[in-house]
Parts: structure tokens; C-alpha cells; sequence
């Protein structure tokens, strides 16, 4: 008996176990299975810390701090906010959106990039839209995995199966080939997930899975307690307007209705740029000024009042400037009793000037006091309510003595550190991408060194921080794919593949093609649930051919049946790079991925068994 093969089984189905259960911890698991391979004596301990140098490890690693990078510069959630008004409202046409978004991009480059890219999108329309994070994470890396089934570059595995049919002496595979498969598998996928998305998170159930700090009050809420809805104008300034070339200190017909500018929008080359005002700030023609008017004005007046100043109006996109709370965000804080400030008015103590801030309302005894702000005097006990840039708000924060900041709004989690950046970080992932998908063509290229590169370009624009980069890694997933990779060596050194392959040629090799097709596909798509599915591809794509020779049959459809097996990747979180990567940010559980991955592998499957061999006859 092969006793060493025996071990290794039950390792794996002992950590099969603890996935199912969900304890210990995934990444746990990993980190046991790991070190008890090379204890045992089934690998040693070079094999056992090879995933430490993987280049898949790196490459996951690598994609969190691009992640990182697009969020702290906005790119994500703008992208977001494309996907938000594609859809209307409506989840399911945001569940199809999303899926049709990732297969187009991932088919012409990695998968797993995709997915890190797509991940910081879909946490912030999870939260925008109050949708538990797993009705749209397993959704991403389905339409990710099937990505690989589109084109001839969509999935290393696809490029496997045309090297081994090259090197047998066959033409190689086009570019086209595996697409009317792809988007056959593709449609019914999307129908699937919407129809079994109710199997996920249901829409509300948010209040086990999210943070504290996910629970907390938003702007919104701010604004409805303060009671500053209809307050807000976007004007911009005409050529013809007294404010061009003026300092904002000197602009004194703001006063005659109590005026505050908030910010000031300024056009640049790429995007606007939001500035803090101050009394310095030199205006100019063509900037957009957000302003707080604590008056009650008409459409009318207020319109007169606007263009007699050379100032046009522009329509609001959010209630009281929410729409750039990215940027600009509102905190309350309240006065405590030892603060030197009761007594004082909101006038004279210059709030703007000292912690470059906008006091826009203000709460005593509960309520929320009217207009003219600027003559109250401050008492012990009152609640303040400012706005101004995210950088302000948490120096705020240190001036304990006269302030006690309450708590920040939900928003804190969109903030865009480097909006400026964009445009550059934009750059630099075009560069990754192109470099990834011309990786076969340029020497010494692949998608880990189009992803190292992508992410120090992020790092030279200021995109990302070494301590910001250090803090997007997910280390669970990284711990997670190094504890478990050595399960694939260990079950080629002891036979373990080879004894699968042999029992499919012993138990099929004299039956129909079509049946042998499908067993082929079975073994393909199991053997990938505990081997990459590049492993799985170059293991699997010699012996599909050497199979259709000794069958006598054309090799084409059992090497796009091995290509595209290696991609049905749907049914395990440890079954992909993708599904890792999802894991956590959906908050599911191991049973998660069976229940919905399980039917969705049998559905390609029949597609598959069905489509190969009319497009490419046996």
C-alpha cells in the first residue's frame, strides 16, 4: 500500500473538513497543513516554503496594493459610480453589468488582476447601496473565471493546451477558438446567478457582517439632523463677474445673504481639483463655488441675486454636496465643559482661519438653532457641526481640550487620499495591462513582472504609500495559497495524480468519445479543486492528446475540453487565485462556493460536452 499517498489523502481531506466547518480559520488551516507535510516526511521543507517564491503568491500580494492604489485615487469608485448608473436602482441589472464588465476585461488579461481591480469597486457599491458584500463577490469571480473562456489569452491554461497540441506537431489553437463556447457559458452563468443569488446574503442581512464602523450615521443623516437641505449652491464664476482675479477675503457681497464658501472647484487637465478656501484663495473665472446660504431664498431672488453677481448656476448632484464626500467630509463635535471657547461667538472665533473648517450648524438642547450662526455664543454642551477637507477633520481630533470630535460619518471609508493622482494611476495600470496581455512577446515578461511594474509606477506617482501597501495584502488569502500549494507537490510525489489519470484511461479509454470527453472534463475540473488551474492544465493537457491518439480521434476537443475544465473553477475557495481573493471581502463560508459553484460546474460541463464537439469534431 502506497502508505505516504494514504497521508497526504488525509491531510487533504482533513482540511477539506475544516473549510466545511468553518473552523479554524482558513488561512489557519493553510498554515497547519504547511508544516505537517514536511514533519511527516511527505515533502521537505524547501517544497513545503516553494509557495513563499510562487510567482502566483507575488502576483495576488502585488494586485491588493494596485487594489489599494485605484481606491485611494478614486479610479474604483468612480468606476463604481458608472456601474451604479448603469443599473438604475435595480440589482439584478447591476449583478449583469458587473459580470459582463469583468468577462470583457478579463479575457483579454489576467483574471486575477481583474478581480483586484474590481474588488474596492464592488465594496463601495455594497456600501452606497446597502447590498451585503456577497451578492456581488462570488458574482466577480465567476464572471472572472469564465473570462479565461473567451479568448485564446483569457487563462494560462487556454495557452497550455495550444503549446502541448504545438509541440505533438498539431496547428495551434486561434485566438477566436474558445469564444462561441465562452459566451455560451457566459449568458448562462448570468442567468444562473441571478436566479440563485437569493442562495447568498439576503439584501438586508448586514447587521452581523459589517463593521461598527459601517453602521454608523452618514452624511445624510447629518444633513437631516442639522437641517441644511435646500442651504447648498454650485455657482460658477462668469468672465464677466466681479469675483475673477479676486481674493475670496475681498469678495464682501457674499455677506449681504451670510454666504460660506465650502470649496471651491477648480477645472484642471484630467479632473477638478477641490480646494479649501481661505481668505488668501485668488478666484478665477470658470471655478465652481460650493456655498452654504443659511437664508431661505426663491428660485427667483436667488437667481437675480446669482447673475447680477457673474455667477451661473449649476445644478447639485447630492443633497447639500455629498456627492463629493470623498473629498470633503462633516463631523460633529461638542464643546465640553472645560473648553475655553464657551463664550465666545461663532464670528469671532474664526473657525475657518484657525482649523480651516466651515461651521455650518450648530445644536443646543436637541435642537438644531436657525439662521445666523455667526452672532450665537457658544455654550458648554453645544454640538457643532463642520465640514471641510478629511485631513482637517482628523487634526480636528487631536484638539481635545476644546473639542470632543463625536464620531465620523460612514463616508470616512470612501476617503480619496490622492485624487490628483489619478490620472497617473490610470497610467499605470494601462502600462500593467498591456504589458499582460503582450506578456508572451516581450523577453523576460510576465504577468508578475507587469504587475511589480504596474505597482512601482503606483508607488513613483504617489498613488500608494509603502505603509498603505503594506496595509491593502490581505495576509489570510497569502497565508491561505502558501499553506496549501504543497499539497500539489506532495500528491505528484507520491502518485496521486498519476493514479487518477491511469484509473480515467483504464475505466473510459474504450468507450465513446463523447463519454471520454466528459470524464476527461470531470477529472480536469476535480483534480483542479486542490491543484492551480495552470498546474491542472499542464498535467492534463499531454494526456488529453495522447488519449485522442491512442482513440484515434482529432486531439482539438479534448485539449479545449482540458483548457476549459481547468477554468471551472467555481466550486472551492481554494480552487483559484479569484475565488481566494473574494473570500473575505464577501464574508462567506466554505459551503458558500459548493452550493453555488457545484450546479454552475455541472451546467458548463453539459455546455461543454454538448458545443466542443460540434465546433471541433471528433
Amino acid at each position: 500500500m502506497n502508505y505516504p499517498l494514504l497521508i497526504v489523502l488525509l491531510i487533504l481531506c482533513a482540511a477539506m473538513v475544516a473549510f466545511i466547518i468553518n473552523k479554524p480559520r482558513m488561512d489557519v488551516v493553510g498554515f497547519l497543513v504547511l508544516i505537517s507535510l514536511p514533519l511527516l516526511g511527505i515533502i521537505d521543507v524547501k517544497d513545503a516554503l516553494a509557495g513563499f517564491s510562487d510567482s502566483s503568491v507575488i502576483l495576488i500580494a502585488v494586485l491588493f496594493v494596485i487594489g489599494d492604489g485605484l481606491m485611494r485615487t478614486g479610479i474604483a469608485y468612480r468606476l463604481g459610480d458608472w456601474l451604479v448608473d448603469k443599473a438604475g436602482g435595480s440589482e439584478w441589472r447591476l449583478v449583469a453589468c458587473l459580470m459582463l464588465a469583468v468577462a470583457t476585461l478579463g479575457s483579454i488579461m489576467s483574471s486575477t488582476g481583474v478581480v483586484a481591480i474590481f474588488i474596492p469597486v464592488v465594496l463601495g457599491v455594497t456600501r452606497r447601496l446597502n447590498i451585503h458584500p456577497a451578492r456581488l463577490m462570488m458574482p466577480l469571480s465567476i464572471a472572472a473565471l469564465i473570462s479565461g473562456m473567451l479568448t485564446l489569452v483569457g487563462t494560462p491554461p487556454n495557452l497550455i493546451a495550444d503549446s502541448a497540441l504545438r509541440r505533438a506537431g498539431y496547428t495551434g489553437l486561434g485566438f477566436l477558438d474558445f469564444t462561441p463556447i465562452g459566451l455560451i457559458i457566459l449568458v448562462v452563468a448570468v442567468a444562473y446567478v441571478l436566479a440563485t443569488r437569493r442562495w447568498l446574503a439576503k439584501k438586508s442581512d448586514t447587521s452581523e457582517t459589517q463593521s461598527p464602523a459601517s453602521q454608523r450615521h452618514n452624511m445624510r443623516d447629518l444633513v437631516e439632523k442639522y437641517g441644511l437641505a435646500g442651504r447648498e449652491h454650485r455657482l460658477r464664476i462668469r468672465h464677466d463677474s466681479p469675483f475673477a482675479g479676486k481674493r475670496l477675503l475681498d469678495c464682501t457681497e457674499f455677506r449681504q445673504f451670510d454666504a460660506e464658501v465650502v470649496a471651491i472647484e477648480r477645472p484642471g487637465r484630467f479632473v477638478n481639483e477641490l480646494i479649501n478656501p481661505h481668505g488668501s484663495t485668488q478666484l478665477a473665472a470658470g471655478d465652481m463655488l460650493l456655498v452654504d446660504i443659511p437664508r431661505v431664498l426663491s428660485e427667483t431672488v436667488a437667481g437675480t441675486i446669482f447673475s447680477e453677481l457673474g455667477l451661473e448656476t449649476l445644478p447639485l448632484q447630492g443633497i447639500y454636496f455629498t456627492d463629493q464626500s470623498r473629498q470633503i467630509g462633516m463631523a460633529e463635535v461638542i464643546l465640553p465643559p472645560d473648553s475655553s471657547l464657551p463664550g465666545k461667538s461663532i464670528l469671532d472665533l474664526g473657525f475657518r482661519t484657525h482649523y480651516r473648517l466651515t461651521l455650518i450648524g450648530l445644536r443646543r438642547g436637541g435642537q438644531a438653532l436657525p439662521d445666523d450662526l455667526a452672532k450665537q455664543t457658544l455654550r458648554a454642551g453645544d454640538t457643532l457641526l463642520v465640514i471641510g477637507p478629511w485631513k482637517a477633520i482628523y487634526e480636528l481630533q487631536a484638539k481635545i481640550r476644546d473639542f470632543v470630535v463625536l464620531g465620523l460619518p460612514r463616508e470616512v471609508e470612501q476617503v480619496v487620499p490622492v485624487p490628483k493622482a489619478a490620472p497617473y494611476a490610470l497610467m499605470a495600470l494601462l502600462v500593467m495591462v498591456v504589458l499582460m496581455v503582450f506578456s508572451s512577446k516581450i523577453p523576460h515578461m510576465s504577468n508578475v513582472m507587469a504587475a511589480l511594474i504596474g505597482c512601482t509606477l503606483m508607488g513613483l506617482v504617489g498613488a500608494v504609500t509603502m505603509d498603505s501597501a503594506y496595509r491593502s495584502i490581505n495576509w489570510r488569502v497569502v497565508i491561505l495559497i502558501v499553506g496549501m500549494l504543497p499539497i500539489a507537490t506532495a500528491l505528484q510525489k507520491t502518485g496521486g495524480i498519476d493514479l487518477a489519470v491511469n484509473g480515467l484511461m483504464g475505466a473510459f479509454g474504450n468507450s465513446d468519445p463523447r463519454l471520454f470527453l466528459a470524464a476527461l472534463f470531470l477529472v480536469t475540473t476535480l483534480i483542479g479543486l486542490v491543484i492551480s488551474n495552470t498546474v491542472t492544465a499542464v498535467l492534463m493537457a499531454p494526456i488529453a492528446i495522447s488519449a485522442a491518439q491512442a482513440l484515434q480521434v482529432s486531439p482539438y476537443p479534448l485539449a479545449i475540453a482540458v483548457a476549459l475544465a481547468a477554468s471551472t473553477s467555481f466550486i472551492t475557495p481554494v480552487s483559484s487565485p479569484v475565488n481566494m481573493l473574494v473570500y473575505g471581502p464577501g464574508q462567506y463560508r466554505f459551503m458558500d462556493f459548493v452550493k453555488v459553484g457545484l450546479p454552475l460546474s455541472l451546467l458548463v460541463m453539459l455546455i461543454c460536452v454538448w458545443m466542443i464537439p460540434l465546433l471541433f469534431p471528433f
